[in-house]
């Protein structure tokens, strides 16, 4: 059965914890989480509730790739703007999405020429 939880649940000290009146201060155990500091560290704007990122580098597969590159391509991409690594670790030749993954292989490495990517290819990922 499942049960929803409005008041969201925490680990403690490493142990689970209900949320609500439980915690002391929630949103400033936000900001002692991997992820809080991951966002910080890439935070252009100076507005912590309205994010504004920019990473180092980008890396999708071959399942996220060809969507991605795909509306890139339609906003006028020229270039990638950061590193970006196209992994292919779906190794299989069936259907996916409409398409065959050996398909979109081509499609990330013709992509990764083009644009300036990095190809890691079937089987290396």
């Amino acid at each position: 059965m499942i049960t929803v939880n409005k008041e969201g649940a925490y680990l403690v000290n490493g142990k689970p914890a209900a949320g609500g009146g439980t915690l002391s201060d929630p949103a400033a155990g936000r900001e002692k989480t991997i992820a809080y500091n991951i966002l910080r560290a890439h935070q252009q704007g100076g507005d912590a509730k309205k994010l504004r990122l920019r990473f180092d580098a980008l890396a999708s597969h071959d399942i996220t790739y060809v969507g991605i590159i795909q509306t890139a391509r339609a906003s006028g991409l020229k270039q990638f703007p950061v590193p970006y690594a196209l992994t292919n670790c779906h190794n299989s030749l069936c259907a996916v999405g409409g398409t065959i993954n050996e398909d979109d292989h081509a499609f990330g490495l013709s992509a990764a020429k083009k644009y300036g990517g990095i190809y890691v290819p079937a089987n290396q990922a």
